[in-house]
């Protein structure tokens, strides 16, 4: 999907690509330049909270639950020191 910048520096992220990824308005993103590669994602304030025997992270200001695959992502990028 494509999107364009405006002449503000703003990036306009598609409504179909905000709900998949559960972001609202007011949702704090991270920007990271690397290797070439802009990536955006959303400010991740872990929070752990205990379900029966097992501590379960939610993150504020998402709509929908973590993956597994989401949940790993988080984990290496904290392990990398990107968090």
């Amino acid at each position: 999907m494509k999107t364009t910048i405006d002449k503000a520096g703003r990036l306009v992220i598609p409504k179909q690509i905000r709900e998949a990824a559960g972001l609202k308005a007011g949702v704090e993103l991270e920007i990271d330049y690397r290797y070439g590669t802009v990536t955006v994602a959303p400010v991740c304030k872990v929070k752990l909270v205990r379900k029966g025997s097992f501590l379960v992270s939610r993150v504020p200001g998402l709509r929908k639950k973590m993956t597994l695959e989401e949940s790993n992502r988080l984990i290496r990028r904290s392990r990398e020191g990107l968090l």
